[in-house]
């Protein structure tokens, strides 16, 4: 069983890694968040799923292990398989998942490409119970954690150039667009923040 990897990213593309480990690059489904976090050339840790079918071996990999965990409890819900799983760790964080399950709301997994309403409520009754509910403390510390790295790329921002109105401003509209791993990450939102504000020369931004 290949439960992690660690090496260089040497392929990336919307749904998949090539990972190399010890010269032997290994493909590696990933969920969408996972795929914009990395960038070839890095160094990564993958969490992984070996999933063996007759036909086939296929690997899975995650950013830590509660998405694995999860992984896992989706496959055991009668209908959905691996791809169907991924895709609902590519559209909803882990927190987001537990909290739809809590809620008994099959909504935001209807939403996911490949989950029908028969399916999605199947996730709801099968997994009730099953997953852990961060608190409303953790969610607290977890929006002033998100903060602070908001403030870490605005100052990233102004540092560049962009007055602080601007650097406000596009953080705050690539926080809403940004997944729950983006949004940890200080990079990533430097890269978004940057895309969303072009081409145009940082000192003339927002006059």
């Amino acid at each position: 069983m290949i439960s992690s990897l660690r090496g260089h990213v040497l392929h990336l593309d919307a749904e998949s890694a090539i990972v190399e480990v010890g010269g032997v690059g290994f493909s590696v489904a990933v969920p969408a968040s996972v795929a914009r976090s990395l960038h070839v050339g890095d160094e990564t840790t993958l969490h992984t799923a070996l999933i063996v079918r007759e036909d086939a071996l296929s690997l899975f990999g995650f950013a830590d292990r509660d998405e694995l965990t999860v992984f896992h409890h989706l496959l055991s819900v009668s209908g959905v398989g691996p791809k169907s799983a991924l895709g609902v760790l590519s559209s909803l964080s882990v927190d987001q998942i537990a909290h739809a399950v809590a809620d008994e709301d099959d909504a935001p997994f209807r939403r996911v490409s490949g989950i029908g309403p028969k399916t999605a409520k199947l996730i709801v009754v099968q997994l009730a119970g099953k997953l852990h509910v961060t608190s409303a403390t953790s969610r607290q510390a977890a929006g002033s954690a998100a903060g602070e790295i908001a403030g870490q790329v605005v100052a990233a921002l102004t540092a560049l150039g962009w007055n602080e109105r601007t650097s406000v401003e596009a953080v705050t509209l690539v926080l809403d667009a940004a997944t729950d791993a983006d949004r940890r990450s200080v990079p990533v939102l430097l890269k978004l923040a940057l895309a969303q504000l072009g081409p145009a020369r940082p000192e003339r931004a927002g006059v």
